[in-house]
C-alpha cells in the first residue's frame, strides 16, 4: 500500500493523440511507465476498465489492466475504491486475476491489475446465443470448478492475526469470469467483495452491489450472507454454461409481480446496471422451486443436475456449506466424463466457438471489442506454440 501514498508519478499527459490513438491517462511508478491504449468496461457505478500498455525500465513492454473512476467521483465512491485494494491485495490463487499497484493519479485511484487476455464468460454466452448451441458439460464443469477452488480461497482468507476477513464475493456473474488465452480461468471484481477489514468503508445498507441477475435469495432480501450466497451465484453461472440460459429467463417469466415489501421497506438500489430487472428478479426469487431447475436441466446428466439443484437450494443451510464442498462435486462430475478435460481442452473449445462466430461479426455485438481482431483469422486468436500450452 505504500506505493499508493508516494508522489511516484514522474510524467504525465493530458488526453490526447499519440500515434492515432487516445491517450487517456500516463504515469509512472516506480520507474515503470503506464499508458493508456483503450476502454475495455465502464461500469453503472462510474468505473471504467483500461487496457494500458505497461513499459519497465530496461525491460520489455506488455499490457495490463487499470480500474479507475470517471473525474470527478463522489469521495465515498474513491474511498471504496481504494478499499478494494486492500482486500485485493490479499487474494492469491492461480484463477483470481491478480492485483499489482495503487497509485492515486490526479486525484482519482487507480488500480494496476493483472490483465486477462481472452474473452470473458458473458462473452462467451454471447456466443453461445448466436449460435444457438451451449457450450459442452465438461467446459462448464471446469470452469465451475476452478471459480469455486478460487472462492474458497477467497472464503477462507484470515489477516495477519489469524482471524477470519469474512469474503463475500458478491457478484459472481459470467462478466466478472474471464479466460486469458491460455485457458485459464479468472475471477475477477474481487475487491468489492464484503469483508470484515477493519476501517473498510461499508457499502450503503440501500445498494446493492454487482448484478442482481445473479444474487443470492438473502442478498435481494438483505439477510445475512454466507459462502453458501456465492454458491448460489456460480449455480446460477453454471445453469446459464450448460443450457445457454439464465434459469430466470426475462422473456419467459411474464410480467413482473408486486414486491413482498415490509409496510416502510425502500427498495434496494443496485450499485450498477442489471442484466435483469431488480422487481423481476425478487419476484423470481421469490417463487422459483426444484422443478423449475429440474425443467431448465433436461437432458443433463443426473450427477451433473444434482449439484446445481444443490447450490440452487432457496435455503442457504441446505445448499454446498463451503465452495470446497461444490469445487470437490464438479471435479467428480468431471471425472465421469468420457474425455479429460483441462486448460487446454477449454482454450480450444473457446477459440471453436469465436471460429464459428466470425462469420456473423458484422451483426453480432459483443460486451468486449477485440474478440475479431482485424486481420487476424480467429480461429488463431487462442493458438500458442506447443511450448507454451498448459
Amino acid at each position: 500500500m505504500s506505493d499508493a501514498e508516494k508522489p511516484t508519478e514522474k510524467r504525465t499527459e493530458d488526453m490526447g493523440e499519440q500515434g492515432g490513438r487516445e491517450l487517456q491517462i500516463m504515469f509512472a511508478l516506480d520507474g515503470t511507465r503506464y499508458e493508456s491504449i483503450k476502454v475495455l468496461e465502464q461500469r453503472g457505478n462510474g468505473e471504467v476498465l483500461l487496457l494500458a500498455q505497461r513499459h519497465l525500465q530496461g525491460g520489455p513492454a506488455g499490457h495490463v489492466a487499470i480500474r479507475t473512476l470517471r473525474s470527478p467521483s463522489q469521495f465515498m465512491n474513491r474511498q471504496r475504491l481504494v478499499d478494494e485494494v486492500r482486500l485485493a491485495f490479499l487474494l492469491h490463487h492461480p484463477a483470481i486475476a491478480q492485483v499489482h499497484h495503487l497509485k492515486i493519479h490526479k486525484g482519482e485511484p487507480h488500480i494496476v491489475l493483472e490483465h486477462v487476455d481472452g474473452p470473458s464468460l458473458d462473452t462467451v454466452l454471447n456466443l453461445v446465443a448466436m449460435l444457438e448451441r451451449p457450450v459442452s458439460p465438461s467446459f462448464a464443469l471446469h470452469v465451475a470448478s476452478e471459480i469455486a477452488d478460487a472462492l474458497h480461497h477467497a472464503h477462507t482468507l484470515r489477516d495477519e492475526q489469524g482471524m477470519p476477513l469474512g469474503v463475500i464475493h458478491r457478484d459472481v456473474s459470467p462478466r466478472n469470469i474471464c479466460m486469458d488465452t491460455h485457458g485459464a480461468v479468472k475471477l475477477t471484481h474481487c475487491g468489492a467483495a464484503y469483508s470484515l477489514i477493519v476501517g473498510r468503508e461499508e457499502t450503503p445498507h440501500l445498494l446493492l452491489k454487482g448484478d442482481v441477475a445473479y444474487a443470492s435469495p438473502e442478498y435481494l432480501r438483505r439477510q445475512h450472507l454466507a459462502p453458501s450466497s456465492d454458491v448460489f451465484s456460480l449455480g446460477l453461472v453454471l445453469v446459464e454454461l450448460l443450457t445457454g440460459r439464465h434459469l430466470f429467463n426475462v422473456e419467459d417469466s411474464g410480467e413482473a409481480r408486486s414486491l413482498f415489501l415490509r409496510p416502510g421497506e425502500q427498495m434496494p438500489k443496485p450499485e450498477e446496471s442489471p442484466s435483469l430487472p431488480f422487481e423481476l428478479m425478487r419476484s423470481l426469487i421469490e417463487r422459483y422451486g426444484p422443478e423449475d431447475v429440474e425443467k431448465a436441466l433436461k437432458g443433463l446428466p443426473e450427477s451433473v443436475k444434482a449439484i446445481i439443484h444443490k447450490a440452487l437450494r432457496p435455503t442457504p443451510a441446505e445448499r454446498y456449506a463451503t465452495a470446497a464442498e461444490m469445487r470437490d462435486a464438479l471435479l467428480g462430475a468431471l471425472g465421469q466424463m468420457p474425455q479429460p478435460y483441462g486448460r487446454k481442452e477449454a482454450r480450444e473449445e473457446v477459440s471453436k466457438l469465436v471460429a464459428d462466430a466470425s462469420a456473423h461479426r458484422d451483426r453480432l455485438e459483443l460486451p468486449q471489442e477485440g474478440i475479431f481482431p482485424e486481420g487476424l483469422d480467429a480461429h488463431e486468436l487462442f493458438v500458442r506454440p506447443e511450448g507454451n500450452r498448459s
